[in-house]
């Protein structure tokens, strides 16, 4: 019986030490704005999400399994906040689902992610691809179903360099196909990050079942904080079967009292096969101020304007679709966001 009790207790104590080891957080982003847009002759005034960023919510934990390794997982999952709706209108736990080991070794992950060509494009994007303002709108996929490059992925297993290269950092992920349409592929990433400089490159490439002709991206970019200002550019090109695009954005971010100010161009310039629907240079120009209340909750306001060329019909995020070649789309916002 003794021996029974000695027994239970120290499992109780292992149990114990097993949980003060590991940790499991709620977190996320609210974010809703007024915002007014038009494209063309047609205008709209609505009640929006993410802005500044993207409305969700999840949860993540790590659990220390000693001699430096530790296992993790993140879910994390889409709300639009106007309507309350989950997801996105997509996968419940579309933005990502990943389980994780990470040691001195640097991190291997499986799961729906970011693809590391789609974090870098975002690091030299002052918008960081969300709201008005943001560049991924004159993205294209050329026509080939193959967007990932530049977005998320499904059956993905990536590896991230370990922290402790003096400022070095990468990454490659690998996406499978798995016998169906889903897309398939792969992307590298290496960059360099310390004090004022942060320089990257990236290059992916994927295709799928349907389709074997591989969608290519390359894309490098470079910022230097000057602690007035940090300027930032960045040149993508993506190619598909004859088709080609360049996008050139530069950017310039400066704290101002509690915020920041922040202003884009980007140019996008499509060429390849006569007719093709996105053939011409769209140009977008964004400007936007964010004003910390807190470390968590912020007002914003941002204002942009896409012009239109040739036969491209890229409209904003949130606005209506362009219906004629050459149309013009604009907006502007003002909205809360709040972290917890």
């Amino acid at each position: 019986m003794k021996k029974a009790l000695i027994a239970l207790a120290v499992l109780g104590l292992t149990g114990g030490a097993a949980v003060a080891q590991s940790s499991v957080t709620l977190f996320g982003v609210i974010d809703a704005d007024l915002k007014y847009v038009k494209t063309g002759g047609l205008t709209m005034k609505k009640l929006d999400s993410s802005g500044l960023n993207t409305s969700r919510f999840g949860v993540r934990g790590t659990e220390d399994l000693g001699g430096g390794l530790k296992a993790g997982f993140w879910l994390e999952s889409q709300i639009d906040a106007d309507t309350g709706v989950a997801g996105g209108g997509g996968a419940f736990w579309g933005r990502r689902a990943t389980v994780s080991l990470s040691g001195d070794f640097g991190e291997v992950r499986l799961g729906r992610n970011k693809t590391v060509s789609r974090l870098h494009i975002e690091d030299f994007d002052p918008s960081a691809f969300t709201g008005l303002g943001s560049v991924s709108v004159l993205y294209s996929n050329l026509g080939s179903g193959n967007g990932t490059s530049f977005g998320r992925a499904d059956n993905l297993a990536s590896y991230s360099l370990p922290a402790n290269l003096g400022g070095f950092y990468g990454g490659v992920d690998v996406s499978a196909g798995e016998g169906t349409s889903t897309n398939k592929g792969q992307s590298v990433r290496l960059g360099y990050k310390q004090g004022p400089l942060h320089v990257s490159g990236a290059y992916a490439s994927t295709s799928n079942a349907a389709d074997s002709s591989k969608f290519k991206l390359a894309s490098v970019g470079a910022a230097y904080d000057f602690g007035v200002v940090r300027p930032s550019l960045s040149y993508t090109e993506s190619k598909y079967l004859s088709r080609k695009q360049k996008v050139l954005t530069a950017s310039l971010t400066a704290p101002l009292g509690q915020g920041q100010l922040w202003g884009s161009y980007s140019q996008a310039k499509t060429s390849g096969e006569t007719g093709f629907a996105t053939v011409g240079t769209p140009k977008l120009f964004a400007v936007g101020y964010v004003y910390n209340l807190s470390k968590r909750t912020a007002l914003y306001t941002t204002f942009a304007q896409l012009k239109n060329d040739g036969t491209t019909r890229f409209a904003l995020g949130g606005a209506p679709a362009a219906t004629a070649n050459g149309q013009k789309s604009t907006g502007y916002d003002v909205g809360v966001r709040h972290s917890f």
